[in-house]
């Protein structure tokens, strides 16, 4: 049984999640504060459908199918019938909590409200609503399309059956769920991946060794897919960054605290693929 879907910012992660939703048979509301925002992510869109379309993978038809079930607009009205509303904006507290108030105000009661912040706890979130209950992580993973993991993620309040709606939602998009039953800051695929990639730095900040072989030593000596520099690339070296300081900030634990280098490389535009040049350089 299809659900109607809102999500609030039309980013990379939003575009992503509805993307796969209306592939998956919801309805989609796509919400961003500006026209220019929300045709970036039509044009994204569409774009990602082609491919998955030129290799085999989806149907021309259904490719339409899905990009017919998503409306775009700039009204935060718009989104309060949704059965679910997923915020997909910049990650800041400042920013998510004055979502939060307005689809406190907008949305019918019995919604799931699910944030997708990779760092900052549930419960800060959930604080500024009327219906902490009803407030759950959903961390998708970038590009969503692709990344078949969703980590759903407790408030102090969250209810059960909040928790089963977002798990029953996800896993309906075919993602597989693991649960933070604690609301710790960074949860727990942030938490990990950051305290790796800092000390990763950390190591190629003093001369120990290269990007290039402490990503080949992830690889081979641990088996991971991809090394935590060129996680860092792909994930945004500056999306990382604000992630380890949101962690740090919230914890006090030094392990997190962004290197040097990162923040150098944050303030000249160094932010991995999205701008061609991080710890690799990419072409295009």
């Amino acid at each position: 049984m299809s659900t109607t879907l809102a999500v609030v910012g039309a980013g990379l992660m939003g575009s992503g999640i509805a993307q796969v939703a209306a592939v998956s048979g919801h309805d989609v509301v796509l919400r961003d504060v500006t026209d220019d925002a929300l045709q970036r992510a039509r044009d994204g869109i569409a774009k990602s459908l082609a491919r998955f379309v030129s290799k085999g993978s989806l149907q021309q038809d259904a490719s339409e199918a899905a990009l017919a079930r998503i409306s775009t607009t700039t009204d935060l009205d718009a989104v309060g019938s949704a059965d679910i509303v997923v915020e997909a904006a910049f990650e800041s507290l400042d920013v998510k909590q004055q979502i939060f108030r307005e689809l406190d105000r907008v949305c019918r009661d019995g919604s799931v409200l699910a944030t997708n912040t990779s760092a900052i706890p549930i419960t800060s979130i959930a604080a500024v609503t009327g219906r902490p209950e009803s407030v759950v992580g959903t961390h998708f993973f970038s590009p969503v399309p692709m990344m078949a993991l969703c980590e759903l993620v407790r408030g102090y309040r969250t209810s059960d059956e909040t928790l089963a709606s977002a798990r029953a939602f996800a896993e309906g998009l075919g993602k597989t769920c693991v649960v933070v039953n604690r609301d710790v800051a960074g949860f727990v695929t942030t938490r990990l991946i950051c305290a790796l990639a800092m000390e990763a730095v950390r190591l190629v900040e003093n001369g120990v060794a290269t990007a290039e072989d402490i990503d080949t030593a992830c690889r081979l000596g641990f088996g991971h897919a991809m090394g935590p520099l060129a996680t860092t690339d792909l994930t945004g070296v500056d999306i990382l960054r604000d992630a380890s300081m949101n962690i740090y900030t919230e914890t006090a634990d030094e392990k997190f605290f962004p290197p040097e280098t990162l923040s150098r490389m944050v303030a000249a535009g160094d932010l991995g693929r999205k701008s061609g040049k991080g710890f690799y350089a990419y072409d295009g």
